[in-house]
C-alpha cells in the first residue's frame, strides 16, 4: 500500500467510525502522517495492515482506531456479517445469546453487537455482564440458540480484546452443537463482514434486545456444582484466584453449592480488572503469575491452589510436592490426571478421550489402557469439542472439557470442581496429585513436556522461521536422529492441514513447532518420553532432556 493509499484508507474508515473517541485518533493521526511526521504514519500503517481475522479463538487484537485493531466499528461490522450468515443459512427467526468479560471496551462492543444482531430481525438474548466464557458456551445449548457471540480476549494481554463466535441449534451439525465456529463457517462469516456496509451504516436496535435474568447462569452453577459426587462437606482447602477476571463470582458459586467451602481466595486479583495490576500477563502460565496465590496457600496451609485464566476458561494448579514445595503442575500433568479420572468414571457418557496434537501423548496410553477410543485433533477447542463420543478433551494450554454435555467447549470452573474432587478422592487413601502422577509415569513412562515460545514484533519472522524449518529438515535433536519429520500442512487421514511441523527422534523425543492462531509469537511443544524400569521416576534427567531439546531447536530457529 502506497503512502496516499494509506491516508485513503484511513480517511474512508475515519469518516465511517461510528465512535467519536476512536474517530478523534484517527484525525490526529492522519494529519501528524501527512505533515510528514514517521511515527505517525508508521503508527497508521499498523492499525490498517488489513481485517482482523478469525483465528484458533475468534477475532483478537489490540483496542484501539482503525480496521486492525478492536473497536466499536470493528465489531459492528464484524457482527454484520454473522447476522447476515444466520440470516442465510437458518432464516429470520435466528436465536442469538452474546456475554462479555470485563476487559477495556467490552461493555461497548457487548452493546454493539446485541443492537446489531437485534437489528437485523434476529432473536437476541443477552447474558448478565462480566460472566466467563463457559457460561455463554453452556447459554448456546442450554437455550437451543443458533449461535453464541462472546466478547473476550481470554488471557491475552491487557491491551486486547476479542470476538468470539459459537455455532448451535439449526446452524450447525450435532457434532458443532455449542462449539467454536470452523472452516467452512468462519470463511463464509468473513465473506460477508468483506461486503458489509460501513459501520455507521450498520443498523442498530437496542430496544429489541432480550434481556435474561440470571436462571441461565443457576443453571450452569447447579450442572457444575454436580460434578463433585456426594453431597456432605469437601475437607479439602483451597486457594483460588480468579485473575483479575470475571470468574470469581460465579467459580465461589459453584464450590459453595458442590459443598466446598473452606475456600480462601486472592484478595487482591479477586475482582475484575481490566489493567491487570498484579501480572504482567493475566495468564496463569506465565512466569509469577501465580505468586500470590502461593504466598497465601502457605499462610493457610491449603491442599490445592486454583487459578483460572480471565474469562474462566482455563485452569491452572498448583500442588505441594514431595520436598514441601509448592509446584504448578504443566497443563499436560493435569491432562494426564483429568483424562484418568475421566477413563476410569464408568458412569460419564462417551467412549473417547481426545487432546490436541501439540499436547502429551500420554493420554493415547491411557485410554488404551482403559479400553477407550483416543482422538488426536488440531489445536484448539473447535477441533477437540467436535470428536465423536468425547468423554474428555483437553489442549496442553490449560484447557478441559471434562462435562461436554453442559459446556462443549473448554471450562476452567469445571475443571476446577474436577482437580478438588480427585484431591479428595486420593486424600482418603492417603496420596496426592503427585503420587497420582507418579503411578501413571511407572504404567505408562513419564511424558515430561514443556513449552517454548517465540515472541516476535515483526510476524514476517514467523513465516521465515516455518521456511527454515521446512527448506532444512532436522537431522538430529537431543543427541538422537530424527525419525519422522512430518509438514503438518501437508494434512493427513486423520488431520486436516495446518500450519506446523512435527518432528519425533529415535529416542522418542517430540517436538511440534507452529504460528500461535492467538498472539505474534511462535510455540514450540517439547515432549520426552522415559521408562521407569526400577520405579523411580526420572524428572531430573527428563529436565535434561528438555532443555537440550530447546536448545537444540531454539538453534535450528535461529533464536
Amino acid at each position: 500500500m502506497t503512502r496516499a493509499e494509506l491516508f485513503a484508507a484511513a480517511r474512508r474508515w475515519r469518516d465511517h467510525d461510528p465512535d467519536p473517541s476512536t474517530r478523534a485518533v484517527l484525525t490526529d493521526l492522519i494529519d501528524a502522517a501527512v505533515t510528514g511526521d514517521v511515527a505517525a504514519a508508521d503508527d497508521l500503517a499498523s492499525r490498517f495492515r488489513g481485517p482482523l481475522t478469525f483465528g484458533t479463538a475468534g477475532l483478537r487484537g489490540e483496542v484501539g482506531a482503525g480496521e486492525s485493531r478492536m473497536n466499536v466499528a470493528v465489531v459492528t461490522r464484524a457482527t454484520a456479517g454473522v447476522a447476515r450468515y444466520l440470516l442465510d443459512t437458518v432464516g429470520p427467526d435466528a436465536r442469538v445469546v452474546v456475554g462479555c468479560d470485563a476487559r477495556h471496551g467490552s461493555a461497548e462492543f457487548f452493546d454493539a453487537a446485541t443492537e446489531v444482531l437485534a437489528a437485523q430481525g434476529l432473536t437476541v438474548f443477552t447474558l448478565p455482564p462480566r460472566l466467563p466464557t463457559p457460561v455463554t458456551a453452556h447459554a448456546t445449548r442450554a437455550l437451543d440458540c443458533d449461535a453464541g457471540v462472546m466478547i473476550t480476549a481470554s488471557h491475552n494481554p491487557p491491551a486486547d480484546n476479542g470476538y468470539k463466535v459459537y455455532l448451535g441449534g439449526r446452524a450447525t451439525d450435532d457434532a458443532g452443537r455449542g462449539v467454536q465456529m470452523i472452516s467452512p463457517a468462519d470463511a463464509d462469516i468473513a465473506a460477508r463482514i468483506a461486503q458489509a456496509p460501513p459501520a455507521d451504516e450498520v443498523s442498530r436496535d437496542p430496544a429489541a434486545v432480550v434481556h435474561l435474568d440470571d436462571e441461565t447462569v443457576r443453571t450452569y452453577v447447579e450442572r457444575t456444582a454436580r460434578l463433585r459426587p456426594g453431597g456432605s462437606p469437601s475437607p479439602v482447602r483451597v486457594v483460588l484466584t480468579p485473575m483479575h477476571g470475571v470468574g470469581g463470582t460465579v467459580a465461589r458459586d459453584v464450590l459453595r453449592a458442590a459443598g466446598i467451602g473452606d475456600v480462601h481466595v486472592v484478595a487482591a486479583q479477586s475482582a475484575p480488572d481490566p489493567d491487570f495490576p498484579t501480572v504482567p500477563f493475566p495468564n496463569p502460565e506465565e512466569p509469577g503469575a501465580l505468586d500470590l496465590a502461593l504466598d497465601l496457600a502457605r499462610d493457610v496451609d491449603a491442599d490445592v491452589v486454583i487459578a483460572l485464566d480471565p474469562d474462566a476458561d482455563r485452569c491452572s494448579v498448583a500442588t505441594v510436592g514431595p520436598d514441601g514445595q509448592w509446584r504448578q503442575l504443566t497443563g499436560d500433568e493435569i491432562g494426564a490426571l483429568l483424562g484418568e479420572q475421566a477413563a476410569r468414571d464408568a458412569t460419564r457418557p462417551g467412549d473417547t478421550l481426545a487432546c490436541s496434537i501439540v499436547s502429551s501423548r500420554l493420554l493415547g496410553r491411557i485410554a488404551a489402557d482403559h479400553g477407550l477410543r483416543f482422538a488426536a485433533t488440531l489445536t484448539g477447542f473447535k477441533w477437540i469439542a467436535r470428536t465423536s463420543g468425547l468423554r474428555f478433551g483437553y489442549e496442553e494450554a490449560i484447557g478441559y472439557c471434562t462435562d461436554p454435555d453442559t459446556v462443549r467447549d473448554k471450562d476452567g470452573i469445571g475443571a476446577m470442581v474436577r482437580v478438588i474432587s480427585l484431591v479428595e478422592e486420593l486424600g482418603r487413601d492417603g496420596r496426592t496429585l503427585t503420587d497420582e502422577l507418579d503411578r501413571l509415569a511407572r504404567r505408562h513412562g513419564l511424558h515430561a513436556t514443556a513449552p517454548l515460545t517465540i515472541r516476535v514484533e515483526d510476524t514476517a519472522l514467523i513465516g521465515e522461521m516455518m521456511q527454515r524449518l521446512r527448506s532444512s529438515p532436522i537431522e538430529r535433536l537431543a543427541g538422537s536422529p530424527v525419525v519422522e519429520n512430518r509438514d503438518l500442512a501437508h494434512g493427513s487421514a486423520d488431520l486436516p492441514p495446518t500450519d506446523g511441523v512435527l518432528v519425533r527422534t529415535a529416542a522418542d523425543d517430540r517436538v511440534v513447532v507452529r504460528p500461535s492462531g492467538t498472539e505474534p509469537k511462535l510455540k514450540c511443544y517439547l515432549e520426552v518420553v522415559l521408562d521407569c524400569p526400577d520405579g523411580a521416576v526420572p524428572r531430573d534427567e527428563a529436565a535434561r532432556r528438555l532443555d537440550a531439546l530447546g536448545a537444540d531447536i531454539s538453534a535450528v530457529l535461529g533464536v
